[in-house]
């Protein structure tokens, strides 16, 4: 098992995306928010609306697309979950219905009042409502949990507002688990999500020199808002075809074989050798092994893949089943 994965049972997973004009025929338990990363701060507010399946409502996930410092502020920081990625964890947890909801300068410009009116309570048909402490929608960011407080009981809707997760005294956020990313804290980073880093993404045909060295690979480009940690050799698994392998994957550009500057995520799976081009999988980075760097030639990169290839077998291998 990949730990800390969303591993639960899968439902199939309506996605409502591009168009701001949907009516939902369900009473639904919605979270509201950007869910960059699906932290575990996130996680409480799906834990929340997934209890109330039991109660007969859908559980809903509603996020803006683009997030709003995309639309406002010109962001360039990366994503810690691209919008394919959080499909996939949203179906896997159980979630129900997907509402990507267009964010531009008519729909940002909408009063919240009208907001909770028009799209929670009468669109999304919401009964229960769970979002966090910091939470900002409508115009100008206006509407916060205390509007919704005041709005729910009277729009039909219970509201629960969760406060900030801490680990080791720290709140849980996106900006948080970003810094963790990027210094290529993999471990810390695992724990803030609650389930190890994940690269989603089509296998693509590599220069196969993997193959011919005898470790046979599968090479996969992250889109290019996706961030990712420093290049480097970290110790992983491979979600193929429904099945976890053990594997060891190379973050960077590769830059003893090729030239090109391509950012690729290139994974030698344990005990698999298949050809998988054009399917999807998924990497999870567990912990960072070596630095990529460039070898005097291709016998000196045998060796030293040989060398990783066997410290990667004896790690973590009491977390796989």
């Amino acid at each position: 098992m990949c730990r800390g994965a969303v591993l639960e049972s899968v439902v199939h997973l309506e996605i409502i995306t591009g168009t701001s004009d949907f009516y939902l025929k369900k009473e639904t338990a919605a979270a509201i928010g950007k869910f960059d990363g699906v932290h575990i701060g996130h996680r409480r507010l799906l834990d929340e609306i997934l209890a109330r399946k039991a109660d007969g409502l859908a559980a809903c996930v509603f996020t803006f697309d683009p997030a709003p410092a995309v639309l406002f502020g010109g962001s360039d920081d990366g994503e810690l979950t691209t919008r394919d990625e959080k499909r996939i964890l949203f179906e896997r947890m159980g979630v129900d219905i997907l509402i990507e909801f267009p964010l531009n300068s008519v729909t940002a410009a909408m009063e919240p009042e009208d907001f909770a009116r028009e799209i929670l309570a009468e669109r999304m048909q919401v009964r229960f409502l769970a979002a966090g402490s910091d939470l900002s929608f409508g115009n100008k960011g206006k509407g916060d949990a205390a509007l919704l407080r005041k709005l729910g009981p009277e729009l039909g809707f219970s509201v629960n507002i969760i406060d900030k997760v801490c680990v080791d005294s720290r709140q849980v956020s996106s900006t948080c688990v970003r810094e963790q990313v990027e210094a290529g804290n993999m471990e810390l980073t695992e724990r803030l999500l609650g389930m190890p880093y994940m690269i989603a993404g089509e296998v693509v045909t590599g220069s196969r020199l993997g193959r011919t060295l005898g470790f046979p690979t599968v090479n996969v480009l992250p889109g290019e808002r996706k961030l990712l940690p420093p290049n480097g050799v970290y110790f992983s698994q491979v979600r193929c075809r429904g099945k976890l392998y053990r594997a060891i994957s190379n973050v960077g550009y590769k830059p003893t074989v090729t030239e090109e500057r391509v950012m690729g995520v290139e994974s030698f799976l344990y005990d698999f050798d298949r050809e998988v081009y054009g399917e999807s999988i998924e990497v999870y980075l567990l912990a960072f092994r070596r630095p990529e760097r460039q070898f005097e030639g291709i016998e000196a990169l045998k060796k030293q893949l040989q060398e990783d290839i066997a410290v990667g077998a004896m790690y973590g291998s009491e977390n796989i089943s």
